[in-house]
């Protein structure tokens, strides 16, 4: 069985490390969107199993995208923040359920994948 995983950051080096390291994770399907507005369009299209959702992005942030894809995907939301505890606090108020710091290694985003049972 296939299960997608969407990556939402505006920088695509984020991106790609996060593509690529999960590459070689099987059963993985990557999607990816550069802001909040086009990671709803790519949710609905993909029903991801993990969002990897970064906070600060033009148009739509991590937030607001956060709250929006809560009513439409049942899926982990792991937020990726280099912002504090405030952040971090309305990010969990939007249903956000994990956070990894940037910078992490990707050594750090296997684990929390693997934690995941995914």
């Amino acid at each position: 069985m296939t299960r997608s995983v969407l990556i939402v950051d505006d920088d695509p080096f984020i991106r790609r490390l996060i593509a690529t390291t999960l590459e070689d994770v099987a059963g993985f399907e990557i999607a990816e969107a550069g802001d909040g507005i086009e990671a709803i369009e790519a949710a609905r299209a993909c029903d991801p199993a993990i969002v990897f959702l970064d906070i600060d992005m033009p148009r739509m942030n991590g937030i607001e995208a956060c709250r929006e894809l809560r009513t439409i995907a049942d899926g982990t939301i792991v937020m990726l923040t280099a912002a504090g505890p405030e952040a971090e606090a309305e990010a969990r108020a939007a249903g956000a359920d994990l956070f990894l710091s940037k910078p992490f290694s990707p050594l750090d985003l296997l684990q929390l994948v693997d934690s995941l049972g995914a």
